[in-house]
């Protein structure tokens, strides 16, 4: 599972002989390579098992790290990989609103269903867009416009409009227009815009209404279930009744949530 940005990940990994026999080594190294490509090397040390180490590393940013250990005396190595969820991972429903649904009252799969709930996010930001509130960067490539339509909405406001080059114009946020809906971004004196440029904005919406909610339940139910496997279906989940595979997702989900989220993808339910 995915650990928290901050967190302190302990790795561990055994140094085995030719005969695959837990063994003491001469050295020890472990490098852990961030995702911006540079590196770490916190200090092995062997526990109380002779040829079992550990190493711990506090993370500090998001994404996938990798991890490579070395031994010498006898020669070995280990390859291993972690990853780091970004500071505020968008989520519709909170951890105790989706265990209140899942009627989990302790906490042995909170970490399991954190990484469900933000699967169902993405499933349900798939048909509506951008729910959670956040921050995003993006490059519009155009030579020049009178408009600039954004790739995300809803778009709340604008944070910046600068040039992509050295040499190109920036925009003061003061001076532009946003249309929420569209995503769409005009000069106020309807003048030309000359790009490209980098545009940071924030998307989501201020208020999730309850389709948006109740999707992300039912969602997020079904995706439990299946985890479990088939013949174990839970009260108020279709078992059968979902959608082919959704594009750029990689699973189905039940077509009640579809007809929440997107009442004309779907004919009405019958009964």
């Amino acid at each position: 599972m995915p650990f928290d940005l901050g967190a302190t990940v302990r790795l561990t990994a055994d140094c085995l002989d030719p005969d695959g026999t837990l063994t003491t080594a001469t050295t020890a190294a472990v490098v852990v390579t961030l995702p911006d490509g540079t590196t770490a090397s916190p200090v092995p040390v062997e526990t109380g098992t002779p040829g079992r180490y550990r190493a711990d590393y506090v993370t500090a940013v998001p994404g996938r790290h990798m991890v490579r250990w070395l031994w010498s005396g006898p020669a070995h190595a280990y390859t291993d990989t972690f990853d780091v969820r970004e500071a505020a991972p968008p989520t519709i429903l909170s951890l105790q609103e989706a265990k209140r649904h899942l009627k989990k009252t302790d906490d042995r799969d909170d970490e399991e269903i954190r990484d469900w709930n933000e699967a169902c996010t993405r499933a349900v930001e798939q048909f509506v867009g951008p729910v959670v509130m956040r921050t995003v960067t993006e490059d519009a490539r155009f030579v020049s416009a009178r408009s600039v339509a954004l790739t995300l909405t809803p778009a709340i406001e604008l944070t910046s409009v600068t040039s992509a080059t050295v040499s190109g114009t920036s925009y003061s946020v003061d001076d532009l227009s946003l249309d929420g809906a569209t995503g769409i971004v005009t000069r106020l004196d309807g003048g030309l815009m000359f790009g490209p440029l980098r545009v940071v904005y924030v998307v989501g919406r201020p208020i999730v209404t309850a389709n948006i909610r109740g999707a992300a339940r039912i969602i997020l139910q079904h995706l439990w279930r299946t985890r479990q496997g088939p013949g174990r279906p839970q009260r108020g989940v279709e078992d059968f009744d979902v959608t082919e595979p959704l594009p750029g997702l990689g699973f189905a989900i039940p077509n009640r949530a579809v007809q929440l989220l997107d009442p004309d993808r779907l004919p009405p339910a019958v009964g």
